[in-house]
């Protein structure tokens, strides 16, 4: 064991926990704030969002970006303290535990990597990044450690070491209880989810924002530019625009987190405040381009589900439903259980629908929407905001209209 070999050891490991705690960051944002769009999305085929919010992104409800930074930092710490005499008996067995968990570590690595390139056929960066480290380590660490044979030995002195060091007892306990803390803090999906299936009452944000936040908000509001083809006409004054597609996973999100605060205005100012839903869906078909195999098909049943006023009804299903495998077939068996509308009429009136669907994406295009969702209010394009700062901002467009509060 050299100093060369732990310093590229501690170079790779502490790269896949950077880069680790970057997936875990855009995680918790895509989570939390539904139109977030990451640095790491770059393009239909490159995006980070689509492998995090598919269903590779999680086990059993924890991010997989948890488990690489737990790993990285079990390698890092034994990199950095466990072959701190580098040619000593010591590092030698440290060097080879480094190497059976870069051997669990890079088959994680090729059972991720072939799910995100031919089952989801995307390249996350973060995630290529911390291919990289996994397998940088395993080359390192397999020139590196001793004979394995010599761990089964060494396994009991360490462990008396372990108890014997300060130190290294309490790297192990902040290890732990940070693993611990990260599993069980990190917000998931499922409870986010759960939301969709309480009765739907308007309902405020938990959250307020504080005076200064505001002030903040509507200056920001003030310096927008505005859109003319996204702005209210006739006797609508305040006009919110949603660029939908029903098999993205953060236009679910927001569709779950905006949906009462929506319903609230709708009902507290019928015809003032409209609410408007435009088809994005992310197919070549529509000509969006992406790879949701079924996002026009879902789009035209929700037309044809809106003739006989279901549409709430079907987006309801279909997001509850949502996922990366969506097929034709099953979005004709949620229109046909929401509305009897029957396979052959779906497949009839599909043609002339999805030209309407194609307007909608054109549009998109012209003002500049380039991933979903998007949303407009009066003309001005928003980012992703937490629920109370959507309220926020929606109060203060009607404000500006002039619109007295209720």
């Amino acid at each position: 064991m050299t100093n060369r070999s732990r310093y590229a050891l501690i170079g790779l490991s502490a790269l896949g926990l950077a880069a680790s705690c970057a997936a875990l960051y855009v995680h918790y944002r895509l989570l939390t704030e539904p139109g977030y769009s990451s640095f790491c999305d770059v393009n239909e085929t490159v995006s980070c969002q689509q492998v995090f919010q598919s269903a590779y992104g999680s086990v059993a409800g924890v991010p997989v970006a948890a488990g690489g930074a737990i790993w990285s930092a079990l390698v890092l710490m034994l990199s950095a303290w466990g072959m701190r005499t580098p040619r000593s008996d010591e590092s030698s067995r440290a060097a080879g535990y480094v190497f059976l968990l870069s051997t669990l570590g890079l088959a994680a690595v090729f059972y991720f990597a072939y799910a995100s390139f031919f089952v989801l056929r995307q390249a996350c960066p973060l995630c290529l990044t911390m291919y990289v480290s996994v397998i940088g380590i395993f080359l390192v660490s397999a020139s590196a450690a001793g004979p394995l044979r010599a761990l089964q030995s060494g396994v009991v002195k360490d462990l008396g070491a372990l108890r014997g060091s300060p130190t290294a007892a309490l790297l192990a306990v902040v290890w732990l209880v940070a693993s611990a803390g990260l599993v069980l803090a990190f917000p998931k999906e499922q409870a986010v989810s759960a939301q969709a299936a309480a009765p739907a009452v308007p309902a405020v944000p938990v959250e307020t924002l504080a005076p200064e936040q505001l002030t903040e908000l509507h200056a920001w509001l003030d310096r927008q530019p505005t859109v003319a083809e996204a702005m209210p006409q006739g006797n609508v004054k305040v006009l919110l625009l949603k660029f939908n597609d029903y098999q993205c996973p953060s236009c679910r999100q927001a569709y779950i987190l905006y949906k009462d605060i929506i319903a609230k205005y709708e009902a507290a100012y019928p015809g003032v405040f409209v609410y408007e839903n435009r088809d994005f869906p992310l197919e070549s078909e529509c000509g969006a381009g992406g790879i949701h195999a079924a996002a026009c098909e879902a789009a035209v049943a929700v037309r044809l589900a809106k003739e006989k006023n279901l549409d709430k009804q079907l987006e309801a299903t279909l997001f509850d439903r949502q996922s990366m495998s969506m097929t034709r077939e099953d979005v004709k068996a949620a229109l046909r259980e929401v509305t009897k509308i029957s396979d052959s009429e779906f497949d009839s009136r599909y043609p002339k629908m999805l030209e309407a669907v194609k307007q909608d994406v054109a549009l998109g295009q012209k003002v500049g929407v380039n991933g979903t969702p998007t949303f407009f209010i009066n003309g001005i394009r928003l980012g992703g905001f937490r629920p109370a700062a959507f309220d926020a901002v929606i109060a203060y467009e009607l404000k500006k209209a002039g619109i007295p509060s209720s």
